[in-house]
């Protein structure tokens, strides 16, 4: 249950209640101004929240359409989908970015690459040996870079132990979160390229 303000008081940030004629103007003007812009903020919010639900709704149900349209019945929300216009104009992108970890499998790719190493001469592999100490440093959080360790995959070895840290790393992923996006995009008349259309304040 909340206090009852009395009247000709207002409460200051720790909770005391102040005579609102010893409140200066300046203050009265600044505290104008935030509550006006967070209200506004608030319905923006509200707006985009419908506008992502919708969005998401829609393309589902298109990709539902589109697929029965050849006797197929599957579910439209997995998925990268990209929806371009009949004149090209505007591209719609639905993109589903998965956050992965690397489980304890991961040290024994480290071992096994290692193991490669010491079995190679030297120079021909310098580069990859400089490739292999970037990918498995760690951040201020002790994490590696996800990206610089699935690279490693790309990389065409035949080694036996290097084909099986490869396949050590692919065993280690775990899927720890799904984040689904939706951006749009309206194609330049002078470029041709399709530029973003931001929903994002700081991007605006």
């Amino acid at each position: 249950m909340h206090n009852t303000i009395p009247a000709g008081y207002v409460p200051d940030a720790r909770g005391r209640l102040v005579p609102a004629s010893m409140v200066k103007p300046i203050d009265r003007l600044r505290d104008q101004t935030i509550h006006a812009l967070i209200e506004d903020a608030r319905l923006l919010h509200s707006q985009l929240a419908e506008f992502k639900a919708r969005a998401f709704a829609d393309i589902a149900t298109f990709v539902e359409t589109s697929h029965e349209a050849y006797g197929l019945r599957v579910g439209g929300n997995k998925g990268n989908i990209s929806l371009v216009t009949f004149d090209g104009r505007y591209k719609v992108v639905r993109q589903i970015a998965e956050y992965i970890q690397f489980d304890e499998r991961l040290q024994a790719a480290r071992e096994l690459i290692d193991a490669c190493i010491l079995e190679w001469t030297q120079g021909s592999r310098d580069e990859i040996k400089v490739l292999i100490s970037e990918a498995f440093q760690v951040d201020k959080e002790g994490k590696v870079s996800t990206a610089r360790i699935l690279a490693l995959r790309r990389r065409s070895i035949e080694h036996p132990k290097w084909k099986l840290a490869m396949q050590a790393i692919a065993d280690s992923v775990r899927v720890t979160d799904s984040r689904p996006y939706v951006r749009l995009y309206e194609r330049s008349a002078e470029t041709g390229d399709y530029l973003a259309i931001s929903l994002d304040l700081a991007g605006v």
